[in-house]
């Protein structure tokens, strides 16, 4: 059975193949493309904007992030996180929240009750132009929390529009499907119009607000085609940047720059409570390698606001392998991410449907992000996707306890070294490829690595080598 999004598919095709039988009474042109069917073809058809290439994102919970929870108290924080080294500020929804089925006192910011609005209890459309404004400024870079999977019951577009909702098997509205999201129903992208309000809704922000992208909640709810003309009439406005909660190689082709390294943070946490070990992380590298283009950028991270909410702080997470974890999500391939109040050392699960600030204070965390975000920038070889170089195994003598690699490029060159377990490691390495003379990236120390070169890990602890 064909389903309704990709009979529209057809209809292209139809005016397509009209298009060419008028072409056929034309004659051929004599410079004609290459018609080689085995030459390559670039998979990736989209460019991610310049300022991504060692780009550092944080994400911002509005309600949490200041005692006030405005868009006024979040812009006067700008200059800290800055300073601490990011530099795409991802703002979670700031629609104003339906109240029909709310969950909590004050309602999941998820459930998006008027895409052309701001929740009032941020503030208005001018704080968030004045956001972005200062942001930019600081030569920060702005992406909002787009829901476009589902709405809330009491969006006006139920009553003006109610053709554009899927129906469960009784015909009524309906909840995304097996889980707990009653506070939401589902947007059918089998309807045209329906597309054509919610890219309008997009390219509105951007233009009003001069925002820089999005983060796309469930975007594989949502069909492909849809973003892929989403980003399309984006980018003729500005080069925007998108980031894809989702994991999948295709999304990146013509739609999203980045997505979610799920599976990355799934085994780190398995390797942290002794389920796996290292050599579990090479079916994530290989795939990383082998299946995804160059050009995709993976979010590497350790804690975000669903991790927080649902499965517990960053140090219940990780424990004793959380600053392993942390530096590995950055000297790695991926984009690293950090959820605020992870830098403060933030011990409690950040209530989601209500008030719950966080509570600010220097923190040794906020220190170790500070000083690898600057590793990164300075080290070409650590960029985003296709601007940083891959990593390249080292073999060496403690296989399921210790991870050991080199990114090279032409300008730089960093070997780091992970000892992820529980028990302190004398490691040795079996490649040429490591032997140099490097920087501890931390200490400052002078260090030359040979054949004969081991090294003593603690527990948990790592190396970061530079030259």
């Amino acid at each position: 059975m064909i389903t309704p999004w990709r009979s529209l598919g057809w209809l292209a095709a139809a005016a397509w193949l009209t298009g060419c039988q008028a072409e056929q009474t034309q004659p051929i042109a004599e410079e004609a493309t290459d018609m080689n069917p085995d030459k390559p073809q670039a998979y990736v058809k989209i460019e991610a904007p310049e300022w991504t290439r060692d780009a550092v994102i944080y994400q911002i919970n509005l309600r949490q992030f200041t005692a006030e929870g405005t868009l006024q108290a979040a812009r006067e924080q700008l200059p800290r996180i800055k300073g601490l080294g990011a530099d795409i500020l991802w703002l979670m929804p700031i629609h104003p929240i339906g109240e029909k089925n709310r969950k909590g006192g004050l309602g999941s910011p998820y459930s998006v009750k008027d895409y052309y609005g701001v929740n009032p209890e941020f503030g208005d459309l001018d704080d968030l132009k004045a956001f972005v404004d200062t942001a930019h400024e600081l030569g920060m870079y702005v992406i909002l929390d787009w829901v476009a999977n589902h709405t809330a019951w009491d969006n006006p577009l139920v009553e003006q529009h109610p053709e554009w909702y899927d129906r469960d098997w009784k015909g009524d509205f309906r909840p995304t499907p097996w889980w707990d999201w009653s506070d939401i129903i589902d947007l059918d992208y089998a309807q045209p119009e329906l597309r054509r309000y919610m890219t309008e809704a997009l390219k509105y922000w951007v233009r009003e607000a001069d925002i820089d992208g999005y983060r796309c909640d469930v975007a594989g709810f949502v069909p492909i085609d849809f973003w892929n003309q989403v980003r399309a009439e984006l980018d003729a406005i500005k080069p925007v940047f998108m980031l894809a909660e989702w994991e999948a190689r295709d999304l990146h082709a013509e739609a999203f720059d980045m997505s979610y390294a799920w599976s990355w943070h799934s085994t780190m946490h398995d390797i942290a409570h002794g389920r796996k070990d290292v050599t579990s992380l090479f079916v994530y590298y290989s795939h990383n390698e082998s299946a995804w283009p160059r050009e995709a950028m993976r979010m590497t991270f350790a804690s975000n606001h669903d991790k927080n909410a649902w499965e517990g702080t960053q140090f219940e997470l990780f424990g004793d392998a959380l600053e392993a974890t942390i530096a590995l999500s950055v000297i790695g391939e991926g984009l690293p991410l950090i959820y605020n109040g992870q830098e403060a050392g933030n011990t409690k699960r950040l209530a989601f449907f209500e008030k719950d600030p966080i509570e600010w204070r220097p923190h040794a965390i906020g220190d170790l992000y500070q000083r690898l975000f600057a590793i990164k920038k300075a080290h070409s070889a650590l960029w985003n996707g296709a601007h940083g170089a891959r990593m390249i195994l080292v073999p060496n003598t403690r296989p399921k306890q210790v991870l050991s690699f080199v990114r090279r490029d032409d300008n730089n060159k960093v070997f780091g070294v992970f000892n992820l377990s529980d028990q302190a490691q004398t490691v040795r390495f079996e490649e040429a490829l490591f032997h140099d003379r490097y920087t501890d990236a931390f200490s400052g120390e002078p260090i030359e690595t040979h054949r004969e070169f081991e090294l003593e890990m603690a527990p948990w602890s790592y190396r970061v080598l530079i030259r």
